[in-house]
């Protein structure tokens, strides 16, 4: 399957899974497409296990800044400039199917494990986000075929 030529990833905060989308897509498929990510709220910071598990796989979420649907707009990313949008959560895919009435736009659902309180402990609390990760890069593997850059 072609890769598209630019996909938004959304979740609730911009702060677990869609980062994760972001930096996996950036990492796998390089320049090839341009990637961006939101939430339906910018109320966080990227989350420091996101920020751990990433790391593991030589994905760098450090210099993340969550946004959000209304600050990437601000910004001067119009939403009818992406091809594809990729919800990761419920309440993104409401907001992205909102958003994107006025537009031809694709909107998918991936239904990602959302890993925030799940886990006792450190160790366990990794597991869980490493577990979201995989889930993500499964998809986007399945989605749009094996790495052009590692």
């Amino acid at each position: 399957m072609a890769l598209p030529s630019s996909v938004l990833f959304c979740c609730d905060h911009n702060a677990i899974r869609s980062p994760m989308a972001e930096g996996m897509m950036k990492k796998f498929y390089g320049r090839q497409v341009y990637v961006q990510s939101a939430g339906v709220r910018s109320d966080m910071d990227v989350d420091g296990f996101s920020i751990a598990v990433c790391a593991e796989i030589g994905v760098n979420l450090e210099r993340h800044r969550t946004r959000s649907f209304h600050e990437l707009q601000q910004w001067g990313d119009d939403l009818g400039a992406f091809d594809l949008v990729v919800a990761l959560s419920p309440a993104s895919q409401r907001q992205a199917l909102e958003l994107t009435r006025f537009f031809h736009l694709d909107v998918e659902y991936w239904p990602i494990m959302d890993p925030t309180g799940l886990g006792e402990g450190r160790e366990a609390r990794l597991a869980a986000y490493r577990l979201t990760r995989d889930q993500i890069r499964d998809h986007l593997l399945k989605r749009f075929g094996p790495p052009t850059e590692v």
